[in-house]
């Protein structure tokens, strides 16, 4: 798009949703690589999540753009070609294999936390060297491949995590070892970088400023236009230590510096963002899309806002224990709990909320529809709507049981 100044509120949104790929209508066809470069180009990033109330949440972010689509045919494409890899990038993450070089000041400077059961380990070098020499060894494997190793006393609550899986993630953390794949409980399967990572990746280096200032271009290729705050966040990088990469991409003409309706900071907008003249589709959203993980920036964009409450006592939640957004054209307009009920074939709704002067009527026969493919692509026979709100009500008029 032509240089601009200033931009509307409505403009910011249709650019921050054209560069996730999500100002059209989703694919008329079966999704195939095709489909899953293109949307893998404009992520950038995939997060990681495996919690499966409804679907793992990152599926469900390539689901809002491109619909039905083969869940096993897409993690044949993510670990078996060499083009992505799973890093720390926005948290744990799927990325394009060239990222790599960019993580490795990233991976140096890796330590573990105080809380980490290996600082507790009698010989940890000792141990952490043996279960790298057992993967040089006998390949790639899994926490359940090592020997056992007691390790410290499981609390009510805890995540479970072995000392050997402690030790496979440090490797990973630092770079001595890569995820070639997950098996069908989502598990890690660690190698070798070099079995993993194609050579002139493994090869290339940057020096740190090279790293950060071609990460915060692929965030502002992802974000389309956004703050500094925006861009430091896509792959959890420190908002102090962005500025002066910043102000390079934008001597180089990468970003234009820009003001933005009811933005307090300046914005900056990627040379490459488009502004469509309308947003088409709907979609629900998972809670880790780029569209939204970072609160700040959606209450900014679509005054939304949304907190995920899983870890919220239930009697003190105000929305839900899933709660996923639902976009409609360029905005957000309702929320809805979701559960996936595999035992009785049923999608369940268990709670629905408008956003504020949203037509009720539209909104439920978008969110119907939208519901109704969600259904069929997990395999589910039915949608149950718990009508516990005006809007809960009109949705499950349309949605009969």
């Amino acid at each position: 798009m032509s240089r601009r100044v200033r931009l509307s509120a409505a403009e910011a949104r249709r650019i921050a949703l054209a560069a996730q790929s999500m100002h059209r209508e989703r694919p008329a066809c079966a999704p195939d690589a095709r489909h899953f470069r293109r949307a893998m180009q404009a992520l950038q990033v995939l997060q990681l999540d495996f919690v499966n109330v409804l679907v793992p949440a990152h599926y469900l972010v390539l689901w809002s753009r491109l619909g039905a689509y083969d869940r096993q045919r897409f993690d044949r494409f993510v670990y078996d070609e060499g083009n992505y890899i799973e890093q720390w990038a926005h948290e744990a993450s799927i990325v394009p294999s060239d990222a790599w070089p960019l993580l490795a000041h990233r991976r140096a400077a890796h330590a573990p936390s105080k809380h980490n059961p290996l600082h507790r380990l009698r010989n940890r070098k000792a141990y952490l060297d043996t279960v790298l020499d057992q993967v040089r060894r006998d390949g790639a494997l899994t926490a359940a491949d090592l020997p056992p190793l007691p390790g410290p006393t499981r609390k009510p609550g805890d995540w479970h995590r072995s000392i050997p899986r402690w030790a496979l993630e440090h490797h990973f953390a630092r770079g001595d070892l890569a995820v070639s794949r997950r098996l069908r409980n989502f598990q890690r399967v660690y190698d070798l970088p070099e079995r993993v990572i194609p050579r002139r990746q493994i090869a290339t280096s940057h020096d740190r400023e090279a790293a950060d200032r071609e990460m915060l271009r692929r965030a502002s290729l992802a974000l389309g236009v956004a703050t500094r705050h925006d861009l430091a966040d896509y792959f959890r990088m420190p908002p102090g230590g962005v500025t002066a990469r910043i102000e390079e991409l934008v001597e180089a003409g990468t970003l234009a510096c820009i003001e933005v309706e009811n933005w307090n900071e300046p914005g900056y907008l990627s040379a490459s963002a488009r502004c469509p003249r309308s947003v088409e589709g709907a979609s629900l959203l998972s809670p880790f899309d780029p569209i939204v993980w970072y609160r700040p920036r959606a209450e900014r964009l679509f005054d939304f806002h949304y907190r995920i409450e899983i870890y919220v006592p239930a009697a003190k939640r105000k929305w839900g224990y899933y709660v996923l957004p639902f976009r409609v054209g360029d905005r957000i307009v309702a929320r809805v709990d979701l559960k996936a009920d595999r035992k009785a074939g049923r999608l369940r709704v268990l709670a629905a909320h408008e956003e504020p002067g949203v037509h009720v009527g539209e909104c439920a026969d978008a969110l119907a529809r939208e519901l109704r493919s969600l259904s069929d692509w997990l395999c589910l026979d039915s949608i149950q709507v718990t009508r516990n709100s005006p809007f809960a009500r009109a949705l499950a008029t349309v949605l009969p049981p």
